[in-house]
């Protein structure tokens, strides 16, 4: 048998699914109950399952706080997948470490803006974006997670093309020749008339 030492530092710096193993070795080890178990208890059946139109439309009424869009855009990152009940774990620490929150109490306010605007879109206040346990964990349907990864996709896609086509209106704005002077200067107006047929890029996450 070998023993291996791990220093703190090292154990936050490690990679997610490294953190949720060793989590759950120590959580055996002490005879602590499982992410899992918290999660059958805590959530369960009672979250919802947000279809790929229901995270565009929280998406868009949630894009004028910005931290709720970053801690949104956490559940794009693939959680602690829990057994054979969908559902998905996170913990509450990386989440505010990714998303340059403070603390867990801003996690857990953005959770609660988004958790409410899931409950406005439905028309539904019993509906639940996420639940949470006692441990530090939050927990959302495994549909949802893979929902909002693939509009994450379909955001960085769009931000893409918005790009190349700003750059190629630059490119066909420049003379063909730049050694030599053109007959004039280009006139702004027709620049931003050209500028302003490319869509505007979305808000950086």
């Amino acid at each position: 048998m070998i023993g291996i030492t791990l220093s703190s530092e090292q154990i936050r710096t490690a990679p997610a699914d490294i953190r949720q193993w060793i989590e759950r070795e120590v959580a055996t080890s002490l005879g602590l109950q499982s992410p899992s178990a918290n999660a059958n208890r805590q959530s369960g059946e009672q979250l919802a399952v947000c279809s790929p139109d229901e995270v565009a439309t929280l998406l868009s009424d949630i894009q004028g706080v910005l931290p709720a869009v970053n801690v949104f855009f956490e559940f794009g990152r693939q959680g602690a997948v829990i057994g054979p009940s969908r559902v998905e774990a996170f913990r509450l620490l990386d989440i505010a470490h990714h998303a340059r929150l403070q603390n867990v109490g801003q996690v857990i306010a953005c959770l609660d803006i988004i958790n409410e605007t899931l409950g406005r879109i439905r028309g539904d206040n019993n509906a639940k974006f996420c639940g949470f346990d006692h441990e530090g964990h939050c927990f959302i349907a495994m549909e949802t997670q893979q929902n909002i990864l693939r509009l994450w996709q379909d955001v960085i896609t769009d931000q893409q093309l918005a790009s190349d086509g700003q750059n190629g209106i630059s490119s066909q704005l420049k003379p063909e020749n730049p050694s030599q002077p053109t007959n004039g200067n280009v006139d702004e107006a027709v620049v931003r008339q050209a500028t302003a047929a490319v869509p505007n890029q979305a808000a950086a996450i």
